[in-house]
C-alpha cells in the first residue's frame, strides 16, 4: 500500500486549517486517515510556534516505513530536523514567455532610437548656438557707430516702425533726391 504524509483541509470557509495525516494515497484528501501526526494553522504569524505542530517520532516512524511526504509536508519535516530536503530548482519558471521577450525587444529598439534622436537634436542645437554666435561677434566689433542702442532708447521707439522716419524728420532733413534736382 502506497502511504503519504499529507495535509487534510478543515477550517471555515477562507479560514483554513489542517491536520498533518498519514493516509493510503489513494484515498481523497478529506477521506479515510491511519493516523493524525500534526496540524497547520496558515491563519498564524509565520514566527509562532503554533503554525506548525508535529509529533516528530511518529513522522520518523512513518518515513521509515516508506510513507512519501508531500511538498509542503516536506518543508514542515525539514524545518523540524526529521528529514532533509532537497532544494528544488526551476530555472525555466522565472524567465519570461516569447511575447513578453518580443516586448522588451520592441521597447529596447524604441528607447535606442529615442536616444539617438535626442543626440541628433541636442547637436543640432549645439550647431545652432554655435552659428548665430559666429554671425553675431564681427558686429559687435565694428565700433561706437553700430547702432547700439540702450534698452532706454529702445523702450522709447516702442511700437514704431524703423523703415518709416519718425515725427518731424523730413523737416529737418532733406531728401536726399531733393539735393541731386538742384
Amino acid at each position: 500500500m502506497a502511504v503519504s504524509i499529507r495535509l487534510s483541509r478543515g477550517g471555515a470557509k477562507k479560514r483554513p486549517y489542517y491536520k498533518i495525516v498519514v493516509a493510503d494515497a489513494r484515498t481523497g484528501r478529506d477521506g479515510k486517515v491511519l493516523e493524525r501526526i500534526g496540524s497547520y494553522n496558515p491563519m498564524l504569524p509565520k514566527d509562532s510556534e503554533e503554525r506548525v505542530k508535529l509529533d516528530a517520532d511518529r513522522a520518523r516512524h512513518w518515513l521509515s516505513v516508506g510513507a512519501q511526504p508531500t511538498d509542503r509536508v516536506a518543508r514542515f519535516l525539514d524545518a523540524a530536523g526529521v528529514k532533509e530536503r532537497a532544494q528544488r530548482t526551476n530555472p525555466k519558471k522565472g524567465e519570461p514567455g516569447e511575447k513578453a521577450k518580443e516586448r522588451a525587444e520592441e521597447r529596447a529598439t524604441r528607447d535606442a532610437e529615442a536616444a539617438e534622436a535626442a543626440e541628433a537634436a541636442a547637436a543640432a542645437a549645439a550647431e545652432a548656438e554655435a552659428a548665430p554666435a559666429a554671425e553675431e561677434a564681427p558686429a559687435a566689433e565694428g565700433g561706437e557707430g553700430t547702432g547700439d542702442a540702450t534698452p532706454a532708447d529702445e523702450a522709447s521707439n516702442e511700437g514704431q516702425s524703423t523703415s518709416e522716419p519718425a515725427e518731424g524728420a523730413e523737416e529737418a532733413a532733406p531728401a536726399e533726391g531733393a539735393d541731386k534736382a538742384e
